[in-house]
């Protein structure tokens, strides 16, 4: 297959790429700057200039290939500015996909369900912050509807591996070094799901070559890692003590992270499209050592 991939240079495309290469399938990546062409041009797939805002280069590609993965977005991601650019192009990717029957896989984050691990069967409920973002999921998964078959890959809190500098893993990180203490919030026990970006990249290619239109695919690794466990491995690479610490020491996102119980399965998806995890766990990853060095 000929795939169309946004956001083809960034953590995760990077590894998606050469995922769907070493498995038989052209590339056609997305690229906004001759960084990122460089970049998607060394992984060995072909280049196609422009960005989220350009509707006529998304259609282009999509026309071109024999299917999309969206991975691509606005910085940052929660405005309104960004969602609205997110649903323009997965607008132009369903209609230009309509009665072909091709795959269109967009990305999304694991739910968080009071009490228990989210599951692929959770109801997509457009509320709170990220009301907009589920919308457009929303409206992907209706691309079924007209002939395409759409799925989401959720994808977790943490997508880690060697590499990852951006994540909430190094911010963390950042903030230990800063504070001289590695924190969490509370008693520490509240979980993240976690997926190695290897174990992510094999699903977005499952998800393409035989994802079932209207899927819900959870990219889960880790069902839920404790923000204690965390806090400690990285305090042990540190030599820096691990405790909780009050929220307002933390900043952004990171409070609501930190605080909220959000485990998620992966158990459907597994079992849909015979996804294993093969990669190291979250904590296993941190005590390899590359997020210090």
């Amino acid at each position: 297959m000929r795939i169309f991939v946004t956001g083809a240079s960034g953590w995760i495309g990077a590894a998606v790429v050469p995922e769907l290469i070493s498995a038989g399938h052209q590339v056609l990546g997305l690229a906004r700057s001759d960084a990122s062409a460089k970049a998607v041009a060394g992984m060995g797939a072909e280049v196609l200039r422009g960005d989220l805002h350009d509707t006529g280069v998304l259609r282009a590609g999509t026309l071109d290939s024999d299917g999309v993965i969206h991975l691509a977005f606005v910085v940052p991601s929660v405005s309104e500015a960004a969602t609205r650019a997110d649903a323009r192009a997965i607008e132009t990717f369903a209609t230009g996909l309509a009665g072909s029957g091709k795959p269109l896989v967009i990305s999304g984050a694991t739910l968080a369900i009071p009490g228990r691990p989210a599951t692929e069967r959770d109801e997509l409920i457009a509320v709170g912050p990220v009301a907009a973002r589920i919308t457009n999921m929303q409206a992907a998964l209706a691309a079924a509807e007209r002939g395409v078959r759409s799925c989401l890959v959720m994808l977790p809190r943490s997508v880690h591996g060697q590499g990852e500098r951006h994540g909430f893993i190094p911010q963390l990180i950042a903030a230990a070094r800063a504070k001289g203490v590695s924190g969490y919030i509370g008693d520490g026990t509240s979980r993240w799901p976690a997926v190695h970006v290897k174990d992510a990249a094999s699903l977005y290619r499952l998800a393409v070559e035989q994802g079932p239109a209207a899927a819900v695919l959870n990219a889960v690794g880790d069902e839920g890692v404790p923000v204690r466990e965390i806090a400690e491995a990285i305090g042990r690479h540190l030599n820096l003590p691990a405790r909780s610490l009050p929220a307002e020491e933390f900043g952004g996102m990171l409070v609501p992270l930190l605080s909220r119980d959000m485990p998620a399965s992966s158990t459907i998806t597994q079992e849909l499209l015979g996804w294993k995890p093969a990669h190291p766990g979250l904590i296993e990853d941190i005590e390899q050592g590359h997020y210090f060095t």
